[in-house]
């Protein structure tokens, strides 16, 4: 890396920041025309130390050297057993959180991405840390299902819901835990 493009500051008092990459893979129930009707597919965290017991998107940190786009893509295939062509990735927004127990300076940024199209049927491919998969409609995942959403996943599902996922109603930036 050229010289000018490196920070020359003590970079041990600035904020750590870790990205994720977080993908809504969206469906129209069989047979429905309504809007109320769009599926989100989630799973059942299990032996991970991370929100067990909780229902979860598919994703995942961004490795080094890796983009949040693939990142996604590799995440959706690591967990779903599907393929998500990067065109097929729509991006949708970024959560930037805190973590409690992280210390003061880790931040968390969450890219969210949706896909509507993909190859492969969902299937469980790592059974130590998921219980199963399950499609559940927006509005259920809003109001509220047999066992909790990781918080801040709810907070954009809950977005989608409301706003779907076209239109500018769920906003480019959310906060959490500040």
């Amino acid at each position: 890396m050229p010289a000018e493009e490196r920070y020359t500051d003590d970079l041990s008092t600035r904020v750590r920041l870790v990205a994720a990459a977080y993908v809504l893979l969206l469906r129209v129930a069989a047979g429905s025309t309504s809007p109320g009707a769009v599926q989100v597919l989630l799973h059942l965290r299990q032996g991970t130390g991370y929100r067990d017991g909780h229902w979860a998107l598919a994703a995942g940190h961004v490795d080094p050297g890796e983009s949040v786009v693939a990142a996604a893509h590799r995440e959706v295939r690591e967990e779903a057993g599907v393929e998500v062509a990067a065109a097929d990735l729509a991006p949708l927004t970024t959560v930037h959180r805190t973590v409690r127990g992280g210390g003061p300076r880790e931040q968390r940024a969450d890219v969210f991405f949706t896909a509507s199209s993909w190859t492969g049927e969902p299937r469980v491919m790592e059974p130590g840390k998921n219980a199963g998969w399950r499609w559940f409609a927006l509005d259920d995942v809003a109001a509220g299902l047999d066992h909790p959403c990781v918080p801040h996943e709810l907070q954009v599902m809950r977005l989608v819901a409301e706003h779907g996922v076209a239109g500018g109603g769920v906003p480019a930036v959310l906060t959490a835990g500040f």
